[in-house]
Order: C-alpha cells, then sequence, then structure tokens
C-alpha cells in the first residue's frame, strides 16, 4: 500500500427520491432566514417550484440569469442583486451553470450554499470554481466555494433530454478518470471513482432505451444520480490532469459546451495519457466491464459507448475551427495541470485534431 493523504470534504449530502420538499427544513438548519434561488433563464420554472416550497417566510427572491462557463460581469450583477435583498444563502437549482454561480457568489460574499442538482455535472461535490473573464476561463480551489448541502432528488432528474443527459454523465466520469491517475490519488477515492464509473455506464444505456413512466428509468436515473455524486466527490478530493485542463480552454475561449466537450474529449485525454496510466486504465476498464461494455481499451470503451448512443465525438460538430488547434494547444500547454504523460505543444495538437475529426482512439 502507498502512502497517501485524505481528506474527507465536510458537506451534507441527501438522496433520495422527493426529497426536495425538505428545502425550507435544510434552510433553517443552517441558520438562514432569506434564501435567493438561483436558475438558468431555461430553468425558470424549476426555480420558481423551489421558491414555492422555500415559502415567503424564508424566499428572498429568485435570479435567473446564470450561464455556462460562470463569467465574471453574470455573478457581479448577482452579487449586487443577493445584496440588495439582504440574502443570507442561495439555493442553486439545475446544473453547473448555477452551480457556478451560486460559487462564485459565495467566494464574494461568505453566504452559505444549498445546491439542488438536476444534471449530472457533479461540480456540487466540490470546493472548485471556473470563472470566465473576457475569453480567459480559470480555475481555483478553495473551501469558500464548497456547497454546504447537496439536496440530491431523482425525480428532478426524470426529464433531463437524453442528449444532455449522456454528456452531463460523461463529464462526471472525466472527474473520476482523472482521480485515478491523479498524482495525490489514494486508494479511499480509487474506490469511490470506480464506484461512480460502474454506476454511470451501467445506467446510460438504460436511460436511453427505458419508457418513460417506468420502474427501470427511475433505478437508472437513481443509479446515475449517485454516480454523479460519486466522480464529483473524487473530483473535490483530489487533482485535475490534462483532460480538465483542455475541457477549461476549449469551454473558455472557444466558447464549446461545457459538458458535450467533456464527452468529446475524455476517449482521447485517455488514450493519450494510456500508456503512462497503465494501472489507472485497467482498473477502468474493468469497471467498465463491470458495467457490462467490453472493449480493446478503457478509451475505446467510453468512445463506443458515447457513438452508440448517438452523443457527439468530434469537436467539428460543436462548433470548433481547425484553424484555432494550434492556438488550443498552445493554451493547454501553458500552466498545464500535474499529468502522467508529457504535455508537449506538438503531441497536443494532434491530440485535438483527433478529437475535430471525431476519429476512434487507438
Amino acid at each position: 500500500m502507498k502512502s497517501f493523504t485524505y481528506n474527507a470534504l465536510p458537506a451534507r449530502v441527501i438522496f433520495g427520491i422527493d426529497t426536495l420538499p425538505s428545502i425550507a427544513q435544510e434552510i433553517k438548519t443552517l441558520g438562514c432566514t432569506k434564501a435567493l434561488v438561483l436558475t438558468t433563464p431555461q430553468q425558470i420554472a424549476e426555480g420558481q417550484q423551489v421558491l414555492k416550497l422555500i415559502g415567503a417566510e424564508l424566499a428572498a427572491g429568485i435570479y435567473t440569469e446564470a450561464t455556462m462557463h460562470t463569467p465574471t460581469d453574470v455573478t457581479e450583477k448577482a452579487v449586487a442583486f443577493a445584496q440588495e435583498l439582504n440574502a443570507d444563502c442561495v439555493v442553486a437549482i439545475g446544473g453547473g451553470s448555477t452551480t457556478g454561480l451560486g460559487k462564485a457568489i459565495a467566494l464574494r460574499t461568505g453566504l452559505k450554499q444549498i445546491v439542488v442538482p438536476t444534471t449530472y455535472a457533479g461540480s456540487e461535490a466540490t470546493p472548485i470554481i471556473g470563472e470566465t473573464a473576457g475569453s480567459v476561463k480559470k480555475t481555483q480551489k478553495t473551501m469558500k466555494v464548497l456547497p454546504n448541502v447537496i439536496l440530491y432528488d431523482v425525480k428532478l432528474t426524470l426529464t433531463l433530454p437524453l442528449r444532455l443527459t449522456l454528456t452531463s454523465g460523461v463529464n462526471a466520469v472525466a472527474h473520476a478518470v482523472e482521480a485515478l491517475y491523479t498524482s495525490d490519488s489514494n486508494p479511499i477515492i480509487d474506490g469511490l471513482a470506480l464506484q461512480g464509473i460502474t454506476a454511470l455506464v451501467r445506467a446510460l444505456p438504460q436511460i436511453m432505451h427505458s419508457p418513460l413512466d417506468s420502474d427501470a428509468l427511475l433505478s437508472a436515473r437513481s443509479d446515475a444520480l449517485f454516480g454523479a455524486w460519486a466522480c464529483g466527490t473524487c473530483l473535490g478530493a483530489v487533482g485535475m490532469s490534462l483532460h480538465h485542463k483542455i475541457c477549461h480552454t476549449l469551454g473558455g475561449t472557444f466558447n464549446l459546451p461545457h459538458a458535450d466537450t467533456h464527452t468529446v474529449m475524455l476517449p482521447h485525454v485517455m488514450a493519450y495519457n494510456g500508456p503512462y496510466a497503465k494501472e489507472a486504465m485497467e482498473k477502468i476498464a474493468s469497471a467498465l466491464k463491470a458495467a457490462g461494455l467490453v472493449a480493446d481499451s478503457a478509451a475505446g470503451g467510453i468512445w463506443d459507448m458515447v457513438k452508440s448512443l448517438n452523443g457527439p465525438t468530434s469537436l467539428r460538430e460543436l462548433g470548433m475551427r481547425e484553424e484555432d488547434l494550434d492556438k488550443a494547444a498552445a493554451i493547454a500547454s501553458q500552466h498545464p495541470y500535474p499529468n502522467p504523460g508529457p504535455l508537449d505543444r506538438d503531441l497536443l495538437a494532434r491530440l485535438l485534431l483527433n478529437a475535430w475529426n471525431g476519429t476512434r482512439p487507438e
């Protein structure tokens, strides 16, 4: 057994079916009395539902402009709105965009956070925030942004569109994959990472093929949401590597969609790092096999699953221009995250070209 250090993150997690009605009690348990609800423009209805459950006694208001990649100008407006309402906590319902905004507000104000995830992004379980100013996305890790409470209600994911189900699920898998080969990996997080990968890879095809309002769908959605928490917890406990660096570059500088970019890039980065992280890849391949997915490699298995479920497999289809690939490689090789494989600009450019073309990684 190798030496390791493990730090448990102090968050409260409520997981189950029909847990959302407990939201008002969670606010009271935090000692808060004026909650600001956060949503994207696309999820105002869900925000209004939360506002109603919170009740007039505890609700400060609702802010509906959360945006992908957490732009700082949106955050500044949200902070001003929270201060105007004298809010003492935020309740973020949605995916990574609302979670990111809640974290950004907490970073600047110290307000407590409750997150109600409706996707599988997993960022709610991490003390990590990525913010975009201009065309540059920067990340930092600080306990100031770790949510106080995560409230998982499986029913909130039942109507998640199938494409977003797949891409946010693979986004979560990416957290666990990198946790297995990061320099500060440990056996506790390794076990959780493999649980998360198995749960999601087993659940995603079932979700795609299960009838609506079926017990099979509810069970698969429950597995996927657990997997998302497990994978997100891995990201929060250990470091990030090349995959996240590339995705932050492509999202922050080129405004590519977050979860779709993770989905396209993950198999290619796994293949790139494979020769330098053989033990991790063997563990991932075993987790895929346990979930019923057998392939010639861990990277190939993830690519095959995405392809079979009609998910995105190329940067080209996400709107990336071929002439921008060299610029992306240059940015990704600057201030790199620790990574098992070499971070050579030319090699990264070749990796990105393969991802742009959508070729199956070998």
